[in-house]
């Protein structure tokens, strides 16, 4: 992490499971602009595009049942800073970049947005030194442990909208949000805000610096009381009339076949 020291990346390209042609671009892509103007901006530019394509490809063959606005919404939280920024600590990337002395003071290694842009300019230095078919084999390895820990039908959605999804699968009514109460200064507030599920009897309140912040505070308790509040069997989403005449189409079927292998 020194400014001036050699860096050995040879740890890191078995980490990424690439060892490139030209190390250069590699230690390129570990460059901020605070250390030279030869920097990893550029490939940070390339590595973008390739890292949200080779997402959207995964998503595609991994979630057959998506629509392209699921799919939209599950893409976009993976390679949201976050998590490139957990990526590059899985990878220790802080322990290669190369930084100006400005930035290595002020701890610059340790800083998501400068993690996040440097695992896409990696991401950049290997498609163009070895293609885009080794990008991908190594954003695949990246993200493969991540994807079996997505649940593709909540990642992205705030509580508000979980906590409706959860009352229309129970075929209930939507809770009611009221400000109960504000408090601080004009440039200061707090509100606090009660949200309200009758069939239930749930009311809970939350709090927050806006209203939008005080909702989702209060969704988010709402929701887990809905789970102490409804009984273990009933947990499971009500079927719909199509599934329920589909259930019974099944289970015909499932009879006539049984009658003729008996006769």
């Amino acid at each position: 992490m020194n400014a001036r020291a050699v860096i050995d990346i040879a740890p890191l390209q078995e980490r990424l499971g690439y060892t490139f042609n030209k190390p250069e671009l590699l230690t390129q892509a570990l460059t901020h602009r605070s250390h030279s103007k030869k920097n990893n901006e550029r490939l940070e530019f390339l590595g973008d595009s390739v890292l949200n394509c080779v997402v959207a490809e995964m998503l595609y063959e991994r979630y057959s049942d998506l629509d392209e606005g699921d799919l939209s919404r599950v893409r976009a939280n993976l390679v949201k800073q976050q998590a490139l920024y957990e990526i590059a600590q899985s990878l220790a990337l802080s322990d290669y970049l190369r930084l100006g002395e400005g930035e290595l003071k002020s701890g610059g290694f340790r800083r998501p947005s400068i993690l996040a842009d440097t695992l896409e300019a990696v991401t950049g230095a290997i498609f163009l030194d070895g293609g885009f078919d080794s990008a991908k084999d190594c954003l695949r390895k990246l993200y493969s442990l991540i994807l079996q820990h997505v649940d593709p039908k909540t990642l992205g959605k705030d509580d508000k909208t979980l906590l409706q999804e959860c009352l229309q699968s129970y075929q209930l009514p939507l809770p009611t949000y009221n400000v109960t109460g504000t408090s601080g200064a004009a440039h200061n507030q707090q509100f606090e805000v009660e949200c309200l599920i009758p069939n239930l009897k749930i009311t809970v309140k939350g709090e927050g610096a806006s209203r939008r912040a005080a909702e989702q505070g209060a969704a988010k308790l709402a929701l887990a009381a809905i789970l102490k509040a409804l009984p273990q069997e009933s947990r499971k989403p009500k079927k719909t009339r199509a599934a329920k005449k589909k259930a019974a189409k099944q289970d015909a079927g499932e009879e006539q076949l049984n009658l003729k292998l008996k006769g």
